[in-house]
């Protein structure tokens, strides 16, 4: 079976969750051979294995850390020379797709970004997308080269799936414009302790009927007693009464949890764009012709501060 590779997202060795469900969706077309780079590569091949790696390519050096992405895709290069994959697969992150799109370029390869689903073909990997602002969905391969493809996270179910998992240590020669663009300064960001807005299976977000930043803990609230991340629609961000980080939409971040709930959001495409793929879909709106409704699964009309903390408490009783 032929073998494909999957870029493995993690900080320090710790595997994040997007990783393991591109090994679930690499198993359907082939062999899962990851790429692990940077402090703490070697640690993630438990992990990595438990999931279904059957091999563990590694390697660390500090232009990883001192330098932007242009590492990495040497890395990728190389790991392309040594395996020939059937494809190879990235999380659909910023840092992903710049290097997915930069190692297409460099191997002469077709690029799908935003995959939802794969599966195999007899032409090769088959790639479903969610386009034009989700309103429809298509299949896609890639016909010329070895198929790059970035897939969304929540968009497979992670699987155990024990594989051997054999560590090797990946041969990286860094070419010139490796070192072009240094790093020069790093700022943690604050942590709230919720989940990663992006690969988060719970989202709550807050749109223009929120009525400003004093009134964000009633969102807040509903999100920590699922467990949620927090998001906002571009009205409430361009008011400044949310961060442009927690934004949802199409200038914005994609999301596509299991839940969705949306307090206060009329429903504009701008937003559509960004959660349509999300699972199950709930929204409270005082108006009933908002255009969100269109488009959820369950939908409340009335007065998000009444029905949003009646929520909470209903979480938090079920929760006990």
């Amino acid at each position: 079976m032929a073998e494909v590779l999957v870029y493995v997202d993690h900080v320090d060795g710790a595997v994040r969750k997007p990783t393991l469900e591109l090994l679930t969706l690499a198993r359907r077309v082939g062999e899962p051979v990851a790429v692990a780079l940077g402090s703490g590569a070697a640690d993630t091949a438990a992990a990595l294995a438990e999931h279904g790696a059957v091999k563990v390519l590694t390697h660390d050096a500090s232009e990883y850390a001192d330098y932007l992405v242009v590492p990495k895709v040497d890395a990728l290069q190389a790991a392309c020379e040594a395996v020939s994959p059937a494809a190879v697969l990235f999380p659909s992150s910023a840092e992903g797709k710049e290097i997915a799109a930069r190692l297409a370029v460099r191997i002469g390869s077709g690029i799908i970004t935003d995959a939802v689903d794969l599966e195999a073909g007899d032409e090769g990997p088959v790639a479903t997308q969610a386009v034009f602002a989700a309103a429809f969905t298509t299949k896609s391969r890639v016909s010329k080269g070895t198929p790059v493809i970035t897939v969304k996270p929540n968009s497979a179910a992670v699987e155990a799936a024990p594989a051997a998992g054999t560590v090797e240590a990946l041969s990286v020669s860094f070419s010139d414009k490796a070192t072009g663009t240094k790093v020069v300064s790093r700022a943690a960001r604050e942590s709230t302790g919720r989940p990663e807005l992006t690969e988060a299976a719970i989202v709550v977000s807050g749109g223009r009927g929120v009525g400003g930043a004093e009134n964000f803990p009633v969102v807040e609230a509903l999100a920590d007693s699922l467990g949620a991340a927090v998001g906002a629609s571009r009205a409430a961000v361009d008011a400044g009464w949310y961060p442009h980080t927690n934004q949802v939409g199409q200038t914005g971040k994609t999301v596509s949890p299991q839940l969705y709930i949306a307090a206060g959001i009329s429903g504009a495409i701008q937003h559509r764009a960004g959660m349509q793929t999300s699972k199950t879909i709930v929204a409270v709106n005082k108006d009933a012709e908002a255009p969100i409704f269109d488009l959820v699964d369950y939908g409340v009309v009335g007065d998000l501060f009444e029905v949003v903390p009646q929520l909470t408490e209903e979480v938090k009783t079920r929760k006990g």
